[in-house]
């Protein structure tokens, strides 16, 4: 085996023969401060050329995606936090349990100390019997954390933006909310196919307007999910294979994810309502679980 290049104790000149622990004297000593180069951390955008095809699979024109992204020392770290903050904070935090101090009963000894040839017990609610309390059991509490409003906008245009960089992994479709005239599963998955889209892959549309036609012939396939601006979210875009667009959603995208996009909107103030709505509900859970 080739001798380690790394430097450890046993391995520094002290712990040699005294031939080699030849200590250099030290001369002068440096005031100077070292200097550090800052690599810069901007945001940068990525554009992405879409095919839109039409309800028939032809491809009619082109479209284009120009999302901000995170750097990519950053991005992970970033989309990371994003799907953490969402599922974490979807928790309930309603699970509970009881203490050998909070289960009914036991108060009365068992048997007595000696003279019995068995364990000595003093409660029947031990936490090492049967029906007895439970040693660092859950208790009621709030899982929900904060995440700032743009670093959650960037990780969810990073993750777009990602996908959108894959080749034949977002599509652009025509609006097709007037093609179906009635609930027809056999007819959306044959619409599918002419897409190029397999129903046994993960495929998430999104669409400002989910017809009713549209949403039930869709809601029987497993493996579809069929979305809105307002219910898009980081993990939905991270599970899917595919993703399917509008031109409509293509320009909402852009406009909201996009680097022409400065300051706040109203759905941002939607989001922040909906978001302590959901702390509340949660804080309200677990101190009626208390």
């Amino acid at each position: 085996m080739s001798a380690s290049t790394s430097l450890s104790f046993f391995s520094s000149s002290l712990f040699l023969s005294s031939s080699h622990n030849k200590i250099p004297k030290l001369t002068s000593f440096s005031t100077t401060k070292p200097q550090y180069s800052l690599k810069s951390l901007s945001i940068s955008c990525q554009v992405a050329t879409l095919p839109i095809l039409s309800f028939t699979g032809e491809k009619i024109g082109e479209t284009y995606l120009d999302l901000k992204s995170a750097p990519p020392e950053t991005a992970r770290a970033v989309v990371h936090r994003g799907i953490i903050t969402d599922q974490q904070n979807k928790r309930r935090g309603t699970a509970s349990t009881l203490t050998r101090g909070e289960v009914r009963g036991g108060g009365r000894k068992p048997y007595p100390q000696k003279k019995t040839g068995r364990a000595r017990r003093g409660s029947m609610r031990s936490p090492l019997r049967p029906g007895g309390g439970v040693i660092f059991g859950p208790k009621p509490r709030d899982w929900s954390i904060k995440i700032n409003r743009k670093e959650k906008r960037l990780a969810m245009s990073t993750a777009l933006s990602s996908a959108a960089s894959e080749s034949e992994s977002v599509i652009c479709v025509e609006e097709f909310g007037d093609k179906f005239e009635k609930p027809k599963t056999k007819e959306f998955i044959e619409a599918m196919n002419r897409w190029g889209l397999d129903p046994k892959e993960k495929v998430m549309f999104l669409m400002m307007d989910v017809s009713d036609n549209v949403g039930l012939s869709s809601r029987n396939i497993g493996t579809l999910r069929m979305l809105t601006p307002r219910t898009l979210n980081l993990f939905d875009i991270l599970n899917s294979d595919k993703l399917v667009l509008t031109p409509d959603t293509v320009d909402y995208l852009n406009s909201r994810y996009g680097v022409d996009f400065e300051g706040e909107t109203d759905e941002d103030d939607e989001e922040d309502d909906q978001d302590e709505t959901e702390e509340t509900e949660g804080n309200e859970n677990a101190d009626a679980a208390d």
